[in-house]
């Protein structure tokens, strides 16, 4: 089913309940938990800095292959929250990455991804 089609119906539904016809997304409240990058921090630590390193920038790059990703990059940094996420739950196939998801559960998983979106170079330091 597409998504447009359940957002849709899941407005249209609002309306019905007496919110009236002009429903948009800003009207529909929304549940979802803020990320807490400093939690993220401290899990990223004990998980991801084995690898990866303290700084984001693979520390094990001569040691594994593929090398570990760079967090830093603007390659991984360019990439949407829901795709690192995916990689994070899941893993990487054929690579040390392994599926995170057994160890830590999804709000960690977030933590860590805000943790790792702070890893990215701050646009004032590039010329």
């Amino acid at each position: 089913m597409k998504a447009g089609f359940l957002l849709g119906g899941c407005l249209a539904s609002l309306a019905t309940l007496g919110l009236g016809g002009s429903v948009t997304l800003k009207d529909v409240g929304t549940t979802v938990k803020e990320r807490d990058a400093v939690s993220g921090r401290e899990i990223y630590v004990n998980t991801c800095a084995r690898c990866h390193g303290i700084d984001g920038k693979g520390a094990l790059a001569a040691r594994l292959n593929p090398p570990p990703a760079d967090l830093t990059s603007p390659t991984v940094q360019s990439h949407l929250d829901g795709t690192l996420f995916k990689r994070i739950h899941d893993g990487k196939a054929n690579s040390a990455m392994g599926a995170w998801n057994y160890a830590l559960t999804d709000d960690e998983i977030w933590d860590v991804l805000a943790y790792v979106r702070t890893l990215a170079p701050s646009r004032e330091s590039s010329p």
